[in-house]
């Protein structure tokens, strides 16, 4: 139980990757909070899941791209659940079209809540534990396509190279105080949008892993394991980095 007695926050935590990292932490018995856009119900079956692990959860619904709901949704889970000291920002939408079919909508809705959203949670969450002297890690899940053009996700590519950006930033700036921020970027993930393609023509999800050069998609399982690893405590000099797992994929 390497991580007894913290508390990780999760930004879009009911969606295939949140969901799989806050059960990847439960097992290793921190307290989770999980925040997202879908119903409260929703976040009950997951809480159930922590329940079941003999962790304490906490779900919120709050929209990330609104700046004051999450200042309330960080103060919530400090007082249930105590201050948290690993923060994912793993919140994110993807609108597949080229640059003169996204809408401007469509445009800033996606930097508010792939950039802005992240922005908003890791300076709230970081400045408590500054303010506190408190240890803590940070993760920025963002993707290969923060630096591989994806012509048919330009509005995603853009807000993940944003936030490749902010992680350096921010991981220098807090490295004095003991605060660890690193992006992983997966490749094919077979899960949200993607997975959901992919299982609706499974030929589809075959040309996908066939691109990869180690011929293997990327479970969600995954990507939560490897977002452990770079919080694990015996992690303390990885800071600013971007862990690639993508199989090969930026190798093209």
């Amino acid at each position: 139980m390497q991580f007894a007695k913290q508390t990780v926050i999760i930004s879009g935590g009911l969606g295939d990757i949140g969901r799989a990292t806050a059960l990847a932490f439960a097992r290793e018995g921190a307290s989770i909070a999980l925040g997202d856009i879908k119903s409260l119900q929703e976040g009950n079956v997951v809480l159930n899941e922590m329940r079941d692990l003999n962790v304490q959860g906490h779900y919120q619904q709050v929209d990330v791209a609104e700046a004051k709901a999450v200042r309330e949704w960080v103060a919530e889970v400090e007082d249930q659940l105590g201050v948290p000291n690993i923060i994912i920002a793993n919140a994110a939408t993807a609108t597949v079209a080229d640059i003169h079919s996204l809408t401007a909508e469509q445009w800033s809705r996606e930097l508010r809540v792939n950039l802005n959203g992240a922005f908003y949670l890791t300076q709230l969450t970081t400045n408590r534990l500054r303010d506190l002297s408190l240890p803590g890690r940070v993760i920025f899940v963002g993707s290969w396509a923060a630096h591989a053009v994806h012509s048919h996700l330009p509005a995603y590519s853009v807000s993940k190279a944003g936030l490749r950006m902010l992680c350096k930033c921010l991981a220098l700036e807090l490295a004095p105080h003991d605060i660890l921020v690193n992006e992983i970027a997966p490749g094919y993930v077979n899960a949200g949008l993607s997975g959901r393609m992919w299982e609706q023509d499974p030929l589809l999800g075959e040309q996908a892993k066939n691109k990869v050069p180690i011929k293997k998609l990327i479970s969600v399982e995954n990507v939560a394991e490897q977002m452990v690893y770079l919080c694990h405590p015996k992690n303390q000099h990885m800071t600013g980095a971007t862990y690639l797992m993508d199989g090969g994929l930026s190798l093209l």
